[in-house]
């Protein structure tokens, strides 16, 4: 009895450390792909080898990532990705510091895509870290606030 406990205790003491986090909880804020409902929470995994991949109870995205040829971060959405977006006015106006990833790709049919997502704060960087090793892109921060806050 005593070595049951003992183990039990020792599975869940081990079990956050060997679970490891392979992804970012993220929300979808908008992008060019009409397919893909807004405002969507899910997570961003990035433990894949081959593939970028998005999953929410809606949505499933998978996007290899030597299609993706923009990483950006930053702590506000870029003009150049707003209107793609299409992102609420309310949104824009929380007062609160919000951690935006943006991802270029070129579709399968070799069209230019966007995708913007919300990161949670503790999440982003290693997200960054991850998606820079994956890719092969150098991440682009939007102004130098985000560069210290990407790599913190």
């Amino acid at each position: 009895m005593r070595t049951t406990i003992f183990s039990i205790f020792l599975l869940l003491v081990s079990l956050p450390l060997s679970a490891g986090h392979a992804g970012a909880h993220a929300e979808y804020v908008g992008g060019t792909r009409a397919d893909i409902p807004s405002n969507n929470n899910g997570d961003i995994q990035v433990m894949d080898n081959t593939y970028f991949v998005f999953l929410s109870r809606k949505t499933q995205i998978k996007i290899p990532y030597d299609r993706i040829n923009l990483v950006e971060y930053g702590q506000k959405v870029d003009r150049r990705y707003l209107a793609a977006a299409m992102i609420s006015p309310m949104f824009m106006l929380a007062k609160t510091r919000q951690h935006f990833l943006t991802l270029g790709f070129q579709d399968e049919n070799g069209v230019q895509q966007a995708l913007v997502f919300r990161i949670d704060k503790k999440d982003i960087r290693v997200a960054l870290v991850a998606l820079e090793a994956r890719t092969g892109q150098q991440i682009r921060y939007q102004d130098e606030q985000a560069r210290i806050a990407g790599k913190g």
